[in-house]
């Protein structure tokens, strides 16, 4: 089991309670999990967008509110009236890695789809990647490929280039790993390193832990409710620390291949009884 985040500014405060689950499966088959902050705007667009993707589909989908100042917290609440929404909120920012972690940990279905809370992801990609996760054999990580970016001319040109870094000194075989949109199974997650900001490495942190990661392609829209909550050059500078820390972790563990011995056939048919 991987260890839980320090205490700190990174770790999870304790979230506020559900509302009531009237409304929620007895057993979903997906739990869709959104970090959300000062993302009040966009809340019921989104949950709406997802009720419609998942239409006939058992699903919960878990909100977590980290830390907003504006009415986040509120709207999530009113959508949970209408939609089969978890409502969690970090009484502080703790980053948005910490937001999934909870949101991953509250989350009851064996499959797990994530995306980001600004409405720039399409939940309409749900199922498709839901699909392909579920025909790969083993544990996979499916992970969206945002062809045509939908960002500013600055923030394509960095990501680009920090994706071709990152590929080439991680080996993730990932184009596109700031993608919200991903599919895995919750036990597989849980079981991945914590960090903050380790939803950016993902890929790679599957790829450690013995699993396979394959990617889709997935629409992209532009943001047309609220601001972004990071700059270019905030991401820059976690970055290099963050990949310095992958690395680290790559280089310090060997997947072992257990063996169970058994004794050969003969010494089991001749064997004292008990």
């Amino acid at each position: 089991m991987a260890p839980d985040l320090p205490p700190g500014p990174d770790r999870p405060t304790s979230a506020d309670p559900a509302p009531p689950a009237t409304i929620l499966p007895d057993t979903p088959l997906l739990s869709v999990v959104i970090p959300m902050r000062n993302e009040g705007p966009n809340v019921i667009p989104l949950i709406e967008e997802i009720a419609a993707a998942l239409a006939g589909t058992a699903h919960e989908v878990v909100c977590v509110d980290d830390g907003s100042s504006d009415d986040t917290g509120a709207r999530l609440l009113q959508a949970a009236s209408r939609f089969p929404v978890v409502a969690l909120r970090h009484a502080r920012s703790c980053g948005q890695s910490a937001a999934v972690v909870s949101g991953v940990r509250a989350a009851r279905a064996e499959w797990i789809a994530t995306l980001d809370g600004d409405g720039q992801n399409d939940p309409a990609d749900i199922p498709k990647l839901w699909s392909r996760a579920r025909a790969e054999a083993g544990a996979v990580l499916v992970a969206g490929h945002r062809v045509s970016r939908k960002d500013t001319a600055v923030k394509r040109v960095t990501s680009r280039i920090a994706n071709r870094i990152r590929a080439r000194l991680l080996g993730d075989a990932t184009p596109d790993t700031g993608c919200g949109l991903k599919v895995f199974r919750r036990a597989l997650f849980l079981d991945l390193p914590r960090f903050d900001h380790m939803h950016r490495y993902l890929p790679a942190l599957v790829l450690r832990a013995g699993g396979r990661v394959v990617s889709e392609p997935v629409n992209h829209r532009p943001r047309v409710r609220g601001a972004s909550n990071y700059g270019t050059l905030d991401r820059l500078l976690v970055s290099v620390s963050d990949l310095m820390g992958v690395m680290w972790l790559q280089r310090r563990w060997k997947r072992p291949a257990a063996e169970r011995l058994t004794p050969p056939a003969t010494e089991r048919l001749t064997a004292p009884p008990r």
